[in-house]
């Protein structure tokens, strides 16, 4: 386990925060809104959390960002607190596989294949998520109907999966270069 300085504290802390604040405008403005499907650069942020950091971080990274834009969004709703969880599962799923995989002698972002695999995987949790807290969220309201929460489940699937493979392939280089820079370490 790493040895932090007070300095190297506070530069993990301020880049977390970094991350989480840019988490808002990746995931409202740099988005295409398709439906009830939205691909953005969102999770951009919690993948390099959860790289450079573990899932500690990247699930602080995913909270805080998820809750600024469901409050910009949304507004304070009864379910609000049910809709961070999904992004943080993205942080939780990648962040312990940088983890394991440093434990066995190699970063995660050295083993390519590995690591988009853990992004699709993640992807998946957090499109799994979504659907059960839009589930939870349409049965608590009383609007639920099965085409509508189910719908395009499939179709949501596959676009996260995809999307997953364009912000693992973003966001292996930006944790090589702030590696190679010396600024951040797991």
């Amino acid at each position: 386990m790493p040895n932090f300085t007070s300095k190297t504290k506070t530069r993990r802390i301020c880049f977390a925060a970094l991350l989480a604040a840019m988490y808002l405008p990746l995931s409202l403005y740099a988005a295409v809104q398709m439906g009830n499907v939205r691909i953005s650069f969102g999770s951009l942020p919690v993948v390099l959390a959860a790289l450079l950091f573990g899932p500690l971080d990247a699930v602080a990274v995913a909270l805080v960002g998820e809750f600024l834009k469901q409050m910009l969004t949304y507004g304070v709703a009864y379910t609000t607190v049910l809709y961070l969880i999904p992004p943080a599962l993205r942080g939780l799923v990648i962040g312990a596989a940088a983890v394991a995989s440093l434990r066995r002698g190699r970063r995660l972002e050295e083993r390519r294949t590995l690591c988009y695999a853990v992004c699709v995987v993640a992807a998946v949790c957090t499109t799994v998520g979504n659907t059960l807290v839009n589930w939870l969220d349409s049965v608590l309201l009383h609007y639920y109907t099965p085409a509508l929460i189910f719908g395009d489940f499939f179709y949501r699937l596959g676009v996260g999966m995809v999307n997953a493979v364009a912000m693992a392939s973003l966001a292996l280089p930006l944790a090589a270069l702030l590696r190679r820079q010396k600024m951040f370490s797991l």
